[in-house]
């Protein structure tokens, strides 16, 4: 999938127990979808999110995740081909 956009997801133990973890995962994954859309093509993204990510607002989360997106866009995809500087004779 050379094109694509792929989104993960860790929850270390060091966030609490499963049913915290779980909640802290849905909470993120559910900004990361509903922003994906602004996230470049070429990008695949690991989210480890704090234990913070619990307690704030959703909105916040969203507006935080779409930050990132953006900024990837701001920058070249890492899975695009390196341009090249010139040509060799």
């Amino acid at each position: 999938m050379p094109g694509g956009r792929r989104v993960g997801f860790t929850t270390p133990r060091a966030l609490g127990k499963a049913v915290q973890r779980n909640r802290i995962r849905r909470r993120v994954r559910e900004a990361a979808r509903l922003e994906l859309a602004s996230l470049s093509e070429g990008w695949w993204i690991v989210f480890n999110p704090r234990r913070k990510a619990a307690d704030c607002m959703f909105s916040d989360l969203r507006r935080e995740i779409e930050r990132i997106f953006i900024r990837c866009g701001n920058s070249p995809s890492p899975l695009s081909p390196p341009a090249s500087g010139g040509t060799s004779e």
